[in-house]
């Protein structure tokens, strides 16, 4: 089971991440928003940088950083085999969300967002998609399993070898 965990994840994430891109530039124009629930509304952003608008035009290196990223993934994942289902699913998070990013660079030259969050007043969280919350999960996923996980797999180890 856990060999097929990764792409069992990993395939339905970026299948709706591209489906809800594809749904995005198919019924908006770039600019226009759509009022969702309370504060929040899509809204079309063709985002040529990264998260948070850093590295803006900068197609070449994210490609190379992200496509870096799905590489060591994937290698982590064939010969060190993550230690747990959660560290696992962490990675196939991370990675889905970086394809599926990967793929709209590659064939459009910009990443698609439109989760638009208002926060008070004028001051929106930066725009995002599906694939971005797959990483940003992932991440915190990973962060909670080596702080605490680890941590305490560790302390055991170490109460065993006293």
């Amino acid at each position: 089971m856990r060999r097929w965990l990764l792409p069992v994840t990993a395939v339905p994430i970026i299948v709706l991440d591209q489906l809800t891109k594809f749904v995005v530039r198919a019924s908006m124009t770039p600019g226009e928003s759509v009022p969702v629930i309370w504060r929040l509304q899509w809204t079309y952003v063709q985002n040529t940088g990264s998260a948070f608008g850093l590295f803006l035009d900068q197609r070449v290196l994210l490609s190379v950083v992200g496509a870096a990223g799905v590489i060591a993934i994937l290698l982590f994942y064939r010969f060190l085999s993550p230690p747990s289902r959660l560290a696992l699913v962490a990675m196939s998070l991370v990675l889905a969300g970086a394809i599926s990013n990967l793929i709209d660079r590659f064939f459009l030259g910009y990443v698609t967002d439109f989760i638009d969050v208002h926060l008070w007043g004028d001051f929106h969280w930066p725009f995002f998609n599906v694939a971005d919350s797959a990483i940003t999960t992932g991440s915190l996923i990973l962060i909670y399993f080596l702080v605490f996980v680890v941590r305490k797999v560790e302390r055991s180890r170490e109460k065993r070898q006293a």
